[in-house]
């Protein structure tokens, strides 16, 4: 029997994160793939596990571990020696978990709002009122969320908004690139901060948010040394992008480029 064991879903950006600490380090576990517009979430099987009814949720020998940050340092924490991910100065590990905060505080929440309007709204849009207000208050973590939102999607402040929130991230990655000297954001060595902000660059890349970054190349750089790493592809297997699952993404991505 395998010993980890991850409830997640592929699009989900705090389970690509998950997914990606695991393939670095080389951890075997046995991957559970919720489908989230069927409510595999809210089943009462998985709000057992987690009562907050979101993904991911990882389970050592049985015992949940909850939180895509929180998980990210527990993998570090039972296996410090494979593939380091966390700094061994006090120091900088304090600077590598204050970055995490920013982006979980930051660009984490606001990439959320153009995700769910691009690629999301359909499937809403395809219900009735009752149906969408039941989904809602079914939504333990997500629901002011959701109705924020509405059938009709994200007004075009709040769409401002986030993606003034994500333009704030991405000059913070700029600056702590330049300050530790790259290629990673605390210096030649990968750390979990990198990890915790990646679905948010990878997402805003294959939604045509990539010119955020024209006035910051490093930002550019950074994602290509990311996706040349051996933990990339089985994290993002096919299916993970949105623009893999949702043809008129695709086709939206591929008009863009001409």
């Amino acid at each position: 029997m395998t010993r980890l064991v991850l409830y997640n879903a592929p699009q989900s950006t705090c389970s690509q994160r998950v997914r990606y600490t695991l393939h670095a380090k080389g951890m075997a576990f046995e991957e559970h793939k919720l489908d989230l517009f069927s409510g595999d979430q809210l089943r009462p099987e998985y709000l057992a596990i987690n009562p907050n009814g979101v993904v991911p949720a990882l389970l050592d020998d049985g015992r949940p571990v909850l939180d895509s940050a929180v998980i990210l340092e527990y993998l570090e924490d039972i296996a410090p020696d494979i593939a380091p991910l966390r700094p061994t100065a006090p120091i900088e590990a304090a600077r590598m978990r204050a970055m995490m905060r920013f982006i979980d505080e930051v660009p984490t929440p606001a990439i959320r709002t153009p995700s769910y309007n691009l690629a999301f709204l359909p499937h809403f849009q395809a219900m009735s009122d009752a149906e969408f207000q039941a989904l809602c208050d079914s939504k333990p973590l997500r629901r002011e969320f959701l109705m924020r939102m509405g059938k009709t999607g994200f007004s075009d402040a709040d769409m401002s908004e986030a993606l003034g929130r994500l333009s704030r991230g991405i000059e913070r990655m700029d600056l702590w690139l330049d300050q530790g000297g790259g290629p990673w954001l605390l210096g030649p060595d990968i750390t979990l901060a990198d990890i915790a902000v990646m679905p948010v660059i990878v997402r805003m890349d294959d939604i045509n948010l990539g010119y955020l970054w024209d006035r910051h190349p490093q930002i550019g750089k950074w994602l290509d040394n990311i996706r040349a790493t051996p933990a990339f592809k089985p994290a993002y297997y096919h299916g993970a992008l949105l623009t893999e699952k949702y043809p008129h993404l695709a086709k939206v991505r591929a008009d863009a480029a001409t």
